[in-house]
């Protein structure tokens, strides 16, 4: 999988990329990340990639010139065209059925702004797939990425070192489910019991116990769930 990161702060994404699993899958050529500066397509010697918005109103607005050459930039770079994502509050909220049907594209171009947002005729002229990570306020979208990045690239054949662990992971499967709970040594902790179930080796019980765990996790996070706030943030 190829992924490409537009952004005007390149140096963010320096230690994530090249940590932990993310950067022995990149080493292995499981994936393919590179990261073009949008700031490298403006024009004048400042490189100016913000103004006022029309009508007034506070804060600066990405120019669409910058933006859009600097995608098509981008998408020319190779033969297969990318899926251009933009992460914005007005998209389709981030879940982990978007994130299996992210994965199973070849490459994705993932656009993060800045400042107040996109100039609306960057969206007009490169209609992007449009994602929201969450109704809360970030000051760009390099952090949204980030979450994409991470929980795509953990999908891609290789990158776990047991596939297992993604088919059983919270929201997976067809039910999406939350993960139930899970225990480790040792078996008893400032009084608290590892469940007898655990230590069966039943292996037909234990699988219906984590399974009524499970179920039992994602009811209640259900009936716990704030009601969702307005969409006020840019991502």
């Amino acid at each position: 999988m190829r992924i490409d990161i537009l952004t005007l702060f390149p140096d963010i994404f320096t230690s994530f990329l090249d940590g932990s699993l993310l950067g022995a899958a990149r080493i292995a050529g499981l994936i393919d990340i590179r990261i073009t500066n949008i700031r490298d397509f403006a024009d004048g010697v400042h490189r100016q990639v913000d103004d006022r918005p029309f009508g007034g109103g506070p804060g600066m607005l990405l120019m669409p010139g910058p933006v859009v050459d600097c995608v098509e930039s981008v998408q020319q770079s190779d033969p297969l065209p990318g899926h251009l994502l933009m992460l914005t509050p007005g998209g389709r909220r981030l879940d982990q059925q978007l994130v299996e049907e992210l994965a199973a594209k070849d490459r994705l171009v993932l656009l993060c702004g800045r400042y107040e947002g996109f100039d609306a005729r960057v969206r007009q002229t490169l209609q992007p797939i449009e994602i929201s990570i969450g109704d809360y306020v970030l000051s760009g979208g390099e952090v949204a990425a980030m979450a994409i990045i991470d929980a795509v690239t953990r999908l891609v054949p290789g990158v776990l070192g047991d596939e297992e662990s993604a088919r059983q992971d919270s929201f997976s499967g067809p039910e999406r489910l939350v993960e139930g709970p899970q225990y480790t040594r040792p078996r008893e902790f400032r009084g608290l019991q590892v469940p007898e179930v655990l230590l069966s080796g039943d292996h037909g019980k234990i699988a219906g116990w984590r399974h009524q765990q499970a179920v039992d996790a994602t009811r209640r996070r259900s009936t716990t769930e704030l009601t969702p706030a307005t969409v006020v943030t840019f991502q």
